[in-house]
């Protein structure tokens, strides 16, 4: 009964890998629907053969042949190595493939008159913090961007190892102090999709949540707009400590003013214990400027040189 009550209870639930809205979420989905069936194979025909030996060689089964000496048959041996070691190999060649295909640091190509974009991501406690380089602009909890546009987002965090992630359209990646992690992202259809960090983080890592706004090219531009009204601005040396401070349910919240350098600025603050200052770097046009410190050769550790 609780195993035919279980689908009636799940029923009512959404499963975001499973509704999938872009093209790396839609891979995930098909990798995790082959790889569950391929793993069946073996586990249905065995809740099968346990019922059916239990009911075979009851004690009340007299016709059941009794063979207390038997100890060895080839024909089973070949049948319980073959068939695992083929779905192991199947297994084997789509999990090559698929870290290929679905490595989230690979660019996502775009159609062809449609401008891939950067997105600044920085994981503070317990909020996230999205600036747009090329607007210059930045917002807390909310990150909008087009449909059917190819997303770069640049990871790093300015706290504690915290995982972002937009379930619905697909791959996870870690946000580490002093390191700058890249995930490419598409939408595909237009809407509003939660987001959250995965990975635990303390006291308020349940509030981190928010929400990515997908919308036509014009939507976007109007939230461009939207957020250039706001009467605040946020740079490294003004108003970016306050806002790190610890907070619990942040209000989304637009900073109409950002610098270029101020993700830079973020990631090189936990080199060698010394922040750099804003205007120090070479502006977002390219991390590399920012990545050199005063000793000349201090690069900002991104995931690859890590491993």
């Amino acid at each position: 009964m609780p195993f035919l009550i279980l689908p009636l209870l799940l029923s009512g639930c959404s499963m975001a890998l499973m509704d999938p809205k872009g093209a790396v979420g839609s891979e995930i989905k098909s990798l995790i629907i082959t790889s569950f069936w391929l793993m069946m194979i073996v586990v249905i025909p065995v809740i099968v053969m346990t019922f059916l030996f239990a009911w075979r060689y009851r004690n009340t089964n007299y016709k059941a042949k009794y063979t207390p000496n038997w100890a060895h048959s080839n024909v089973i041996e070949s049948i319980v190595w073959f068939i695992p070691l083929v779905i192991i190999a199947f297994l084997a060649v789509i999990t090559w493939q698929t870290s290929h295909s679905l490595n989230p640091s690979a660019p996502i190509q775009a159609e062809e008159g449609v401008e891939p974009m950067e997105i600044d991501v920085v994981a503070l406690d317990w909020k996230w913090l999205f600036i747009y380089p090329d607007q210059g602009i930045a917002s807390v909890n909310e990150v909008a961007f087009p449909v059917d546009t190819p997303v770069q987002f640049n990871i790093t965090s300015g706290t504690v190892m915290n995982s972002f992630m937009i379930p619905r359209l697909g791959s996870q990646l870690y946000a580490m102090a002093g390191m700058d992690n890249n995930l490419y992202l598409i939408a595909n259809e237009e809407g509003v999709y939660p987001g959250r960090s995965t990975n635990y983080s303390g006291a308020g890592f349940s509030e981190m949540l928010f929400e990515a706004q997908v919308t036509s090219q014009e939507g976007f531009e109007a939230w461009v707009e939207k957020v250039r009204q706001s009467p605040k601005s946020l740079s490294f040396a003004e108003g970016y400590e306050e806002l790190a401070a610890p907070s619990v349910a942040h209000p989304v919240e637009y900073f109409s003013s950002v610098p270029a350098e101020l993700y830079d600025n973020i990631i090189m603050s936990f080199k060698n214990g010394t922040a750099v200052q804003p205007g120090h770097s070479g502006g977002h046009g390219g991390h590399q400027a920012a990545e050199q410190s005063a000793h000349g050769h201090d690069v900002a550790m991104s995931a690859e040189v890590a491993e």
